[in-house]
């Protein structure tokens, strides 16, 4: 897909009418009341490749407190010092895999996503600009990789699945890619874009 209809499509689904995403969306019956949120920013970021376009996804670090091992977005928890989530996602991503924000355009937000673990997500959407590779921060990321974002987008490729959690049966989305286990919440806001742009 040449590069501008790509970023018209994406930049016109983010803008549009869509579905919102969350981790109760499959447990709605374990959202506790009264639950308070802190919040956090992701980057979507696409990567045009010789192969077509591609979205970059991190391994976090085993050593991590929290989700060590899983497939995420780069990002984190907005700090003081952000001026707003956005700024917080493009930081993250700069700490994280060495993006430069000045190299990214974001094309718009997907609505924010609650998560288990408590924290609203605010996942933006960004196009980088030229070529890039990720330099990796080892103390928080593991790996970082791409998945091309057709096999991202088509919803045939998502599944759901379930796991005891704190003594319950709780459902969850998949996208496995390759040797990649795509789970939980970064699954969960990839099948919201797919379903915009279907």
């Amino acid at each position: 897909m040449p590069a501008s209809e790509m970023i018209d499509r994406m930049r016109a689904a983010l803008h549009g009418d869509g579905p919102q995403s969350s981790d109760f969306d499959l447990n709605p019956q374990f959202r506790p009341n009264g639950l308070k949120l802190r919040p956090a920013a992701v980057l979507m970021t696409l990567v045009e490749q010789p192969g077509g376009w591609a979205v970059l996804l991190t391994k976090r670090a085993s050593t991590l407190k929290h989700h060590p091992g899983q497939i995420a977005f780069p990002g984190g928890k907005v700090d003081p010092g952000d001026a707003d989530p956005q700024a917080a996602a493009l930081r993250e991503a700069h700490e994280e895999v060495g993006l430069d924000p000045a190299q990214v355009t974001i094309l718009g937000a997907m609505p924010p996503h609650e998560t288990v673990t408590g924290f609203t997500v605010y996942p933006f959407v960004g196009v980088v600009n030229g070529p890039f590779t990720p330099v990796i921060e080892a103390g928080e990321v593991e790996e970082a990789f791409f998945v091309p974002l057709a096999h991202l987008l088509d919803e045939r490729n998502y599944a759901i699945q379930s796991r005891a959690w704190l003594g319950q049966r709780r459902g969850y989305y998949t996208v496995p890619w390759g040797p990649y286990y795509i789970w939980g919440a970064t699954a969960r806001m990839l099948r919201a874009v797919a379903a915009r742009l279907a």
